[in-house]
């Protein structure tokens, strides 16, 4: 079944607005927030005046994430590919868990870790389905992307004060990932119309 216009929409959007959130609050708190000492969840702690800026965009983008990945699982046509999207749809209910769970309250650490890891788990399985169902070129493109961030993500962890850095090269290696996937989706598509 092919995916809804709008659900592509969805995709397409969905990494710009969490990523322009984000920067819009770097840009109000300039003053005192750093790329090398802080966390991009300071950016929405408790209490800090406009924290509703990234709060807010990163549920939005984790609500127009999830629809996306609906249509996605419905385009996949491996099992492992499915249970990939699976997974990675809960990484997204955790993105969401991010901004209604802001720094501050106790839940924040767990839905924070939780979103990095189920959703590269995902991107994993998912890459193993594509790989499994034929699609070898993106499967191994995929191990490279999730293997590269991770060896990176850990380096910055070691050498800075701050876990903001990290958190920005797992954000831009899914993100990379995700529109890879859905610039596949569209080409194919295109194909099928041309061929009409």
């Amino acid at each position: 079944m092919p995916m809804k216009r709008s659900q592509q929409l969805a995709g397409l959007g969905a990494p710009l607005i969490g990523l322009g959130g984000i920067f819009t609050a770097i840009f109000i708190h300039r003053s005192w927030w750093s790329l090398t000492d802080n966390a991009i969840s300071d950016l929405g702690k408790v209490n800090l005046p406009y924290n509703w800026v990234m709060n807010v965009s990163l549920v939005v983008t984790a609500i127009l994430g999830i629809y996306y990945a609906i249509g996605l699982f419905k385009e996949a046509k491996h099992p492992t590919m499915k249970l990939g999207i699976c997974i990675f749809i809960l990484g997204l209910v955790f993105l969401a868990g991010i901004g209604i769970f802001p720094e501050g309250t106790s839940p924040h650490y767990y839905v924070s870790w939780g979103f990095f890891i189920t959703a590269s788990l995902g991107i994993m399985v998912a890459g193993v389905g594509l790989y499994l169902g034929g699609e070898k070129q993106l499967g191994i493109i995929t191990a490279i992307i999730l293997v590269f961030s991770w060896i990176l993500a850990l380096w910055a962890m070691k050498v800075f004060k701050g876990v903001a850095v990290s958190e920005f090269i797992g954000i831009f290696g899914m993100i990379t990932w995700h529109y890879m996937i859905l610039a596949k989706i569209l080409k194919e598509e295109k194909k099928v119309f041309c061929s009409l």
